[in-house]
């Protein structure tokens, strides 16, 4: 007997072996390995028989009865409902679980109902939550005519609707409803008053008088006026703490604390939600033919109910196919190219990408001159008519949304000229589009700040410009609340005055230039860029104009609808196909860059730019962060001991270190997992291997046999018409990989 052959037990007990199996490609496979592995020694244990051909144990009798003892567990678990089994089987699986409980004990009895009570209660509340999901209906309808790409972008809106939603109800009952409750009940504010100096006046903006209707409007859409204080923005906090018959309450710490906890909150959500797709990006497939093999097999939407969408997923699926073999086509392209050819190549992307950088320079200058301009023009209160005075108004937004439009255009041109691969090219247009919009968002509060902080030829008595801007944190607001009401403003319109009256063009007008424009695509990145737009400038200008989140509820809110009522009637799905599972981690993504560049001016407010005197609740300190420290500095010993340690640079220093290792156990595990990932990947390939060679062998025992059965006498006349079936096979199933496993009883047969 030889000591690596494939054994089995027969029915006495004795191990036997097969010639056939040994002979397998994974048996030969694992056989090389082990004779390398032990560079030509004897190894231990030689006499314990190998449970497979394959190594992995999976048909060994001990195995095969736990998995059957295990899988019968988990059946008898579930309930009768459940179970795949026509009416009068499920009775019958009833009768035998009421029968096997009458012989249990009371206890076990009540511990199995209990659990089976917990079970349906669950149950019934997991359905409640998804029947009380907003929009849930309209996302079915959606998935039903579209399939899941276009769904995915309005359940991430859905998502951004509850997180501003959570946002809100963190601001409102921290920081609103004290200043709402002390005024019905019998509780004290202290305001800071203002001390007679030059920099604790805020004069009201407030119109007093006979005043002209659209003034109003025009107050309703600055946030001026009437609005500036209020509820709505920074200024009307002017409130240090409110004292109770019991407990006083620390405004200004609950108002910093809250912005630092909104923060945080976005980034633990943000990253639980993109968490599935980030693993699914890890062991997905870099083999471009198992790529191919997913589209073709597994790439179909099955939620897909209507004629033109099926008709679109179609296109969609041939287009993924036609990119791949681009792509194929293209790096094999690349790793014939000369040296001559790569230096023209990297010349023209060195000179388009400077073109590039030029033009997203003279549009963040274009920026910066636009919010200088309106800065002073409101300064030196110039007044010519409605509309003029609204433009002015919005000259900074109305020169972003300009840019935000042009750009992509501009964009998506000159990558066809860098010779790219068609992924590539989508991914590198998007990065350039999302640095474009975020960082424009950058580039106004920077021209705001260069404004605030620039005393000019006079001393900066107050630490900013207290003579142009009193409440500085309001002005901010209010740019803030203008870029999100011209935004919705740019939706609603676009969605009216350019997309229905297109629609109308398309199908009413015959002219060439109709049919060369075409229908408007629903494109799913530049959407999403949208809404991440607005929900970063929503991030900043909450700490500045406290209610935004709640009107980016409603203008979410608005937009589902919209966006829906445009996609039905007036575009159709993209050309360009964008798969659920990635563009749910693109969305994500984008959205946690977002969430980075707003943090970094929130900070530099909170603990760099001098606070406002006039206004707010930190009038009493330098910067807002000083409030802090001024609380700590107050509470008991061991409270402020306890702190001060988890502020030192010990801690710190421990800390780090902790998650450095903590950080490089995850790796090892995750370069763990991929190294198996990898092994059941080759397992699998060895498996095909496996089933064409037994394939082959059954064939060549066929013909020399020289039995012919009803199924195989077409076998044999295609055989002599055509080259033999053993040559077809290995002609097309090459590179095939098998996902079924045989057993080696069945094997044995063979």
């Amino acid at each position: 007997m030889e000591i690596d052959s494939v054994f089995f037990t027969d029915h006495s007990g004795r191990i036997a072996s097969n010639i056939l199996l040994d002979q397998l490609p994974s048996y030969q496979s694992l056989l090389y390995q082990r004779r390398s592995s032990g560079n030509g020694s004897k190894r231990k244990n030689s006499s314990r028989p190998r449970l497979s051909s394959s190594g992995s144990g999976k048909w060994a009798p001990g195995t095969i009865s736990r998995q059957e003892e295990k899988q019968k567990t988990l059946m008898e678990q579930r309930p009768i409902r459940e179970l795949p089994k026509t009416m009068n089987e499920k009775r019958q699986e009833k009768a035998q679980r009421l029968k096997k409980n009458e012989d249990l004990d009371s206890w076990r009895q009540w511990s199995q109902n209990s659990r089976r009570h917990l079970r349906r209660l669950w149950e019934d509340y997991r359905e409640l939550r998804r029947s009380l999901q907003l929009w849930r209906g309209d996302i079915h309808q959606i998935e039903g005519r579209f399939g899941t790409g276009i769904l995915s972008y309005f359940s991430f809106l859905r998502f951004l609707v509850m997180l501003n939603l959570v946002i809100f109800l963190l601001i409102f009952g921290f920081v609103m409803v004290p200043l709402i409750v002390v005024r019905s009940a019998s509780g004290n504010i202290t305001y800071n008053q203002s001390d007679g100096s030059i920099c604790s006046n805020y004069p009201s903006s407030a119109r007093r008088g006979l005043v002209i209707f659209h003034q109003y409007i025009t107050d309703l859409l600055s946030g001026e006026g009437f609005l500036e204080q209020t509820y709505l923005f920074y200024g009307f906090y002017k409130a240090q703490k409110i004292s109770f018959p019991h407990v006083t309450y620390n405004l200004a710490l609950a108002y910093l604390l809250v912005t630092i906890a909104y923060l945080i909150l976005s980034l633990l959500w943000i990253v639980k939600r993109s968490a599935t797709g980030f693993k699914r990006s890890l062991v997905q497939d870099e083999d471009r033919f198992q790529s191919f093999c997913n589209k073709i097999f597994t790439g179909w939407d099955f939620c897909i109910a209507t004629e033109t969408a099926f008709k679109q997923k179609k296109s969609c699926l041939l287009y993924e196919l036609r990119t791949d073999l681009e792509e194929e086509r293209i790096k094999q392209k690349i790793q014939g190219r000369t040296r001559k050819e790569k230096l023209r190549i990297f010349s023209i992307r060195f000179l388009l990408n400077f073109f590039a950088v030029g033009f997203l320079v003279a549009c963040f200058y274009s920026i910066y001159l636009a919010t200088i301009f309106s800065q002073t023009a409101g300064r030196k209160n110039i007044k010519v008519n409605f509309f003029v005075d609204l433009i002015y108004e919005y000259l900074p937004s109305i020169v972003i949304t300009v840019a935000n439009f042009v750009t992509p255009l501009l964009f998506s041109f000159i990558v066809k000229f860098e010779d790219y691969t068609p992924a590539f090219e989508i991914r590198f247009t998007l990065m350039r589009c999302v640095f474009m919009r975020l960082t424009s968002i950058g580039v106004l509060l920077f021209s705001l700040w260069s404004q605030i902080t620039d005393c000019g030829e006079n001393s900066c008595e107050c630490g900013y410009n207290y003579k142009l801007y009193s409440c500085w944190e309001t002005r901010v607001g209010q740019e803030m609340y203008k870029l999100t009401i011209f935004d919705f403003i740019i939706i609603v319109a676009v969605t009216l005055f350019v997309e229905f009256p297109r629609k109308l063009m398309v199908n009413y007008c015959r002219c060439g230039l109709a049919k060369w424009w075409g229908q408007q695509e629903f494109s799913i990145p530049d959407n999403v860029l949208q809404i991440v737009y607005g929900q970063t400038i929503c991030w900043i200008g909450a700490y500045y104009c406290p209610m935004l989140p709640a009107i980016c509820i409603i203008k979410y809110f608005f937009i589902f609808y919209i966006k829906k009522v445009s996609l039905i009637h007036n575009c159709r799905p993209a050309t360009r196909p964008f798969r659920a599972s990635r563009s749910t981690f693109f969305f994500f993504v984008v959205l946690l860059i977002g969430l980075s560049l707003a943090c970094v001016p929130v900070i530099i407010s909170v603990a760099q730019i001098h606070c406002s005197q006039g206004c707010g609740p930190f009038v009493n300190y330098t910067t807002s962060w000083e409030v802090v420290p001024d609380t700590v500095s107050k509470l008991p010993d061991g409270v402020r001991n306890l702190l001060y340690a988890l502020s030192s640079e010990a801690f710190a220093v421990t800390f780090f270190v902790l998650t450095c290792l903590a950080m490089f156990y995850v790796i090892a595990l995750a370069g763990a997992h991929k190294r198996v990932i990898k092994q059941l990947r080759e397992q699998l390939v060895l498996e095909g291997q496996d089933k064409r060679f037994l394939m082959q062998k059954l064939y060549q025992a066929q013909r020399a046999s020289g039995v012919r059965s009803p199924g195989s006498k077409p076998l044999a006349r295609s055989s002599r018409s055509s080259p033999s079936y053993h040559t077809s096979f290995n002609s097309h199933f090459t590179e095939t990989v098998f996902l079924a496993h045989s057993s080696p009883n069945s094997s044995t047969h063979v």
